[in-house]
């Protein structure tokens, strides 16, 4: 398969390109169970983590504002307490980057993939 194959139209059993769904088809899909459980496993796992992230945001942002004193302690050098948070800010957007791209490659990428080529088959 080349890699043009790979994004052209689905095609009927003549060979012509196949009539694009409706929006009834989607609507079904949507309420199908298949697409209600791809649902709850991309919030489980994007619910908690938004949270989480915007938590330990926030919390930077307060130290920043109310604890100056705390947030200006030296570490070691010139190196203190809020640039090693606000680079962990950083740090944390990227694992958290990669463990999303784990998790959809792992888990929801098959079930919408799944969706997908029943939603293109006419299922």
């Amino acid at each position: 398969m080349t890699t043009n194959d790979a994004a052209a139209p689905p095609q009927d059993d003549a060979g012509r390109p196949a009539a694009p769904p409706s929006a009834e088809d989607f609507t079904r899909v949507q309420e199908s169970p298949d697409f209600a459980e791809l649902r709850s496993s991309f919030r489980s796992f994007a619910f908690p983590l938004t949270v989480a992230f915007i938590a330990w945001y926030l919390l930077y942002v307060l130290l920043s504002s109310y604890a100056g004193d705390f947030m200006g302690t030296r570490l070691f050098g010139n190196i203190n307490v809020a640039l090693v948070l606000g680079l962990g800010q950083f740090a944390t957007t990227f694992l958290i980057a990669w463990l999303y791209s784990r998790y959809a490659a792992a888990r929801l990428d098959p079930k919408a993939a799944a969706i997908k080529s029943r939603m293109e088959a006419g299922e």
